[in-house]
């Protein structure tokens, strides 16, 4: 487990937008850390798909569950695969973005 201090129930606390802004937040450092140090890069991608797994445990996540799952895969082939769906680091930002912007409304 990488964010050694998180449980299930203390990430069911936050709204499904907070938690997708935190997952943004580790894909983000990601793509920082792709061009400077592949293990910082894996470390944030690994902590991304810890937090998207926590999401895809949280029952309030079960009608959006298609699209996390969706991007977890995605995340994974991006990062960690060879990319087939043809994503790059501007359009995941913008996509996190969105979630980060409407957190902050939440909160």
């Amino acid at each position: 487990m990488y964010h050694s201090t998180l449980t299930q129930e203390k990430w069911n606390t936050l709204s499904t937008v907070e938690q997708l802004g935190n997952i943004g937040s580790e894909v983000s450092r990601a793509i920082t850390w792709r061009s400077k140090n592949s293990e910082y890069m894996k470390l944030a991608v690994f902590r991304a798909l810890e937090l998207l797994d926590l999401s895809v445990g949280d029952k309030k996540n079960n009608d959006s569950l298609k699209e996390i799952l969706r991007v977890r895969e995605c995340i994974a082939d991006y990062f960690l695969g060879d990319n087939i769906y043809k994503f790059t680091d501007e359009w995941w930002n913008k996509y996190f973005m969105e979630y980060a912007i409407a957190a902050r409304r939440h909160t």
